[in-house]
């Protein structure tokens, strides 16, 4: 069908302002976070409503056409970027918070409510929602749900999986369906629930999203600490797991980071040092004194140069400013940037930054390191110009590399980000043959048709054939099916 067929077909069902069919109203659709892959859709729906979501899903349905569901645009990895000839349902319009329930510690809320906003909703009754994506001011829950999301406190509280209790939504035909729920800590059943929390809009489209609550914790300390080689700040990460100790958060910065954050922030962050460690404590008064106190022996012993205990809450919001706003900061540096979201076993974070400093000189770009130091989940941040030719085509073949070698070292790649049609190739590398056909048998049960985000995160046969060919002559996958820039 011809865009304007299915912008009738829209209309037909859905209030006349909630379909965008001309193309200066689409364009802002045209890609997520990841700007690198575009596609141009044939129509945008934004549904008000549950009733309206399923009546996009059945006309979709009906006449065969794709469908990408979007969140707040803030993916990294590509997930909703549209299909040229299909719908791009945004949930932008469904951000109302439906309940705060203090009494059962739950939030019932609509897709688009942005990440912050649930717990600004339910700070009058001393409780948060925990999971903290550094864009959580702007991603929204429904896009939370689909990648997975996890932040700078999913070392002690988890990803999203862990907070999300129950989904509701549609199937591709509009069938209603339930996940989970608020009543129970477990459903009946299969949990189907965390199959479909990261699958990323192949399989449902969510309307309703019930989370955990918890509450707020009465005493917060940060410690940041210098070290002089990024071995030694890997090797006390290392040794504070090891010596049981479960911070709230766990995160480093290596010298280009902080380097590139300081200007920006002014969290008055040591530039001199070659790797810094933000450890975070929460508890009461007294367990954080003594965790502090633990963690202070171990980053001492583990070689600290220097240390730094936040002594006050703004303190320690403005020592935090800085990671949270790492990303930001790269447009400060390069006119393009590309986040990487590998994850390793934190024994090899030493050994692989090395090798991605080695990639550096062999790829002509520059990159720095900010990441989720205590689950090993890696963001390394590759500077490139667009505009300078081959320079895209350097950035992506480097961070393919970069998720090869922490497939090679047993990690995995990605962590929190997604796969979308950025780490196609990645999957074929660290699934065999016969796990992705159980991927694809999980898809078909839901959507036999694969008319949800279809050419994501399970790659085909045939492109997994030709990235193998690619990987082993040393050249770059060609993304044929999505124009870049």
């Amino acid at each position: 069908m011809v865009g304007t067929d299915i912008a009738a077909a829209l209309r037909a069902v859905l209030p006349a302002d909630c379909v965008l069919s001309r193309e200066e109203d689409r364009r802002p659709y045209e890609c997520d976070a990841l700007t690198a892959f575009r596609a141009l859709p044939a129509a945008v729906a934004l549904p008000r409503s549950d009733e309206e979501v399923r009546r996009v899903l059945t006309t979709c349905s009906r006449l065969g056409v794709p469908l990408v569901a979007r969140g707040s645009g803030t993916g990294l990895s590509g997930g909703s970027t549209p299909h040229a000839e299909g719908v791009l349902l945004s949930c932008a319009r469904m951000n109302r918070v439906l309940e705060i329930d203090p009494l059962n510690r739950i939030a019932r809320l609509e897709p688009g409510v942005p990440n912050l906003r649930i717990s600004d909703a339910a700070a009058a009754h001393g409780l948060y929602y925990a999971p903290d994506p550094s864009s959580q001011v702007a991603c929204s829950i429904g896009g939370n749900v689909a990648e997975n999301s996890g932040g700078v406190h999913c070392l002690k509280y988890g990803l999203t999986v862990h907070n999300v209790l129950g989904v509701r939504g549609y199937t591709v035909d509009g069938e209603r369906i339930e996940l989970g729920g608020a009543g129970a800590l477990d459903a009946a059943g299969l949990d189907l629930l965390a199959l479909v929390i990261g699958s990323e809009g192949l399989l449902m489209i969510v309307t309703e999203v019930t989370v955990r609550l918890i509450p707020r914790p009465p005493c917060v300390q940060l410690v940041a600490a210098s070290f002089a080689s990024v071995h030694a700040a890997a090797d006390a990460v290392a040794a504070i797991i090891a010596a049981g100790i479960i911070p709230a958060a766990l995160e480093m910065m290596d010298r280009k980071a902080t380097a590139a954050v300081e200007p920006f922030v002014h969290a008055g962050y040591d530039l001199e040092a070659a790797a810094i460690l933000l450890v975070e404590s929460d508890g009461t008064a007294e367990e954080v004194a003594d965790q502090v106190k633990e963690i202070e022996g171990v980053l001492r012993g583990a070689g600290a140069s220097a240390l730094r205990i936040s002594a006050s809450e703004s303190e320690r919001q403005r020592l935090w400013s800085g990671r949270k706003n790492a990303f930001p900061a790269a447009g400060r540096l390069s006119p393009d940037y590309y986040c990487m979201d590998g994850t390793i076993p934190r024994k090899h974070v030493g050994r692989v930054l090395d090798a991605i400093s080695e990639m550096e000189s062999r790829y002509g770009l520059s990159s720095f390191n900010v990441f989720h130091a205590g689950d090993g989940n890696l963001h390394p941040v590759i500077m490139f110009d667009s505009n300078r030719p081959g320079e895209w085509e350097r950035a992506d073949r480097f961070g393919a590399e970069i998720l090869e070698l922490c497939i090679a070292v047993g990690g995995t790649i990605t962590g929190e980000h997604g796969v979308g049609v950025e780490k196609l190739g990645g999957m074929c590398s660290q699934f065999s043959p016969a796990e992705r056909a159980a991927f694809n048998a999980v898809k078909e049960a839901f959507d036999p048709a694969a008319l949800l985000n279809p050419g994501k995160l399970i790659p085909t046969l045939v492109r997994c054939a030709e990235y193998g060919r690619m990987h082993v002559h040393g050249g770059a996958l060609a993304h044929a099916d999505l124009p870049r820039f």
